[in-house]
């Protein structure tokens, strides 16, 4: 009788407790599941110059061309030559790199390869994807991949890891015959990301990202020597590095919610359990 007493008064307490949580842990799950899907829909990032495709590449890393996240860049070369892009990358994010190498009707084997470097021209690794591969003879394309491993917010000096900021792309041939040196290619080039999320948050974010110094001045600047060289003028929409906030918060907040249920709980059973035994009438 006591026992059942004591359940009796406590079910619907338990009941209610866990429905909150369960509410509560679908909304908030929910909520930054469908936030992110919204957010990719749009670049992370906005062009210099205006929203169109690039449809040339730099020779070098100092004149690289400028890409946006979601853009896909074209440019007309020779094999043989080097072609250089830019592009940022935040914190969080996993860029993947695809570049199309679109070779002439009659050719020889080619090797080519695509190669990622940081803000600080360090070679940055592919964490999967085939960032070199040979075109058999007369193939019409080639086609090269690089995922780069997640941008981190702050990592060691000695480290070699992602850091937030500009990111260089390199396309070039090889492995190259004589005869082939010269002919013309097309390419394209597309940089996309993926937000990897509170999976590679760190305790630690850079106070500037790496984004380097551009010597080129305005014609209004040229003739004014105090005029400094100005920041690459490509970056996210919302800022560099913007973001304490991550899905990390959620899953705390949930954590502590159904901790504070339990202990609600716990103490109605405690109390429950607790009060005097009622004697019935007569015994």
């Amino acid at each position: 009788m006591r026992i059942t007493r004591v359940l009796s008064s406590t079910l619907p307490t338990l009941r209610l407790s866990l429905g909150l949580s369960l509410a509560l842990a679908a909304g908030l799950t929910l909520g930054p599941a469908v936030s992110p899907a919204a957010a990719d829909s749009t670049p992370s990032a906005s062009p210099s110059g205006g929203g169109s495709a690039p449809t040339e590449a730099g020779t070098s890393f100092r004149t690289a061309t400028e890409v946006d996240q979601g853009q896909t860049a074209t440019a007309s070369g020779s094999a043989g030559d080097y072609l250089y892009w830019s592009f940022p990358a935040d914190s969080g994010q996993r860029p993947t790199v695809k570049a199309t190498v679109k070779l002439p009707q009659a050719h020889t084997a080619q090797t080519w390869q695509v190669d990622v470097y940081d803000g600080l021209r360090r070679r940055q690794a592919c964490q999967y994807g085939a960032q070199t591969r040979t075109a058999a003879a007369d193939a019409a394309s080639v086609e090269l991949t690089c995922v780069l491993r997640t941008v981190r917010a702050w990592s060691e000096p000695w480290a070699n890891d992602p850091l937030p900021g500009t990111y260089y792309v390199r396309l070039t041939v090889l492995d190259l015959k004589p005869s082939d040196l010269g002919l013309p290619v097309s390419t394209e080039l597309r940089v996309d990301s993926k937000d990897i999320g509170g999976a590679a948050a760190v305790d630690g974010s850079l106070s500037q990202p790496l984004v380097p110094g551009i010597a080129v001045k305005s014609e209004a600047e040229k003739d004014d020597s105090s005029a400094s060289a100005v920041l690459s003028s490509i970056e996210p929409d919302d800022g560099w590095a913007s973001g304490w906030w991550s899905d990390r918060w959620v899953w705390t907040a949930i954590g502590a919610m159904l901790a504070a249920l339990a202990g609600i709980g716990g103490y109605t059973l405690t109390r429950g359990s607790g009060r005097p035994r009622q004697v019935p009438p007569g015994a």
